[in-house]
């Protein structure tokens, strides 16, 4: 079975444990997750805290439905824990937790912070002498944050080869398309205008991100990548719909609607 759709299957089995949660969010994170655990980062669920290992900092928290069910995919945690999604005592939230679940790098859900805590850690490669890669996954709408281009701005002074940024960019945040809300224009040419080295990525096309993933920064300089998404990828009706962007109170009808979207799309 392919990952990605397996991958989606959990998602909606975590989302269905919890009956909770950011879904739309998490299923245009899928095939970018997927590329990078199965083909990219150097990470172990044998020796999750190596440290050598590739950090993964997931800044846009409330995507974290994806990032438990990659984890769980790739055995760092038993796939029953899913079931117990953002219940009394679970170790899965609705934001992720470092100290409490293995593979997570950062308690993130507070947007905008992700990048600076990224990019910190991949600046202390030059004063532990350790080699390994940063990747940090924002959302395109979490770009509205000051913090984000603080951060940036210093990435691209220390010239962080080391640190990847990759843009969920699904186009829709919380209350409508992004462009709506704060137009930033176009993205590409911004992190390029802030000193990254930039690449445009289909966030959906599995061989178009492991090409492009694989790219080793020959400037010195930090990467982005902008990985056009769409958000609630995977199951039609869900696809673009903001009123879908967080539910706090779902039916037993939405649930059985949502499995038979996603086995439409298998």
């Amino acid at each position: 079975m392919d990952d990605s759709y397996q991958l989606r299957e959990l998602c909606l089995r975590t989302f269905k444990g919890g009956m909770r949660g950011h879904l739309p969010s998490a299923l245009s994170l899928v095939d970018i997750l997927n590329v990078l655990y199965s083909d990219i980062l150097n990470v172990d669920c044998k020796e999750p805290l190596s440290p050598v290992r590739d950090r993964l900092v997931l800044s846009k928290g409330h995507g974290c439905i994806a990032l438990y069910s990659v984890l769980a995919l790739k055995n760092f945690f038993p796939k029953q824990v899913l079931d117990d999604f953002c219940k009394f005592d679970s170790v899965i939230g609705g934001h992720p937790e470092r100290q409490s679940i293995p593979g997570v790098e950062a308690s993130t859900g507070s947007l905008g912070h992700g990048l600076a805590f990224g990019a910190g850690i991949a600046y202390s490669t030059r004063i532990s002498g350790l080699q390994f890669n940063v990747w940090v996954i924002i959302g395109d709408g979490e770009l509205n944050e000051g913090s984000i281009w603080e951060s940036a701005m210093a990435a691209s002074h220390h010239r962080l080869s080391n640190l990847r940024v990759v843009v969920d960019s699904n186009e829709m945040q919380a209350s409508g398309e992004t462009n709506d809300v704060w137009n930033l224009g176009n993205l590409a040419e911004k992190w390029e205008s802030f000193g990254f080295e930039t690449h445009v990525v289909n966030g959906h096309d599995l061989k178009d991100l492991r090409e492009q993933f694989s790219r080793v920064s020959t400037s010195g300089k930090p990467i982005c990548f902008i990985a056009k998404t769409v958000k609630g990828h995977g199951v039609k009706f869900l696809e673009n719909d903001a009123k879908w962007h967080h539910k706090s109170a779902v039916t037993d009808i939405e649930i059985l609607a949502l499995e038979n979207g996603l086995s439409d799309a298998k």
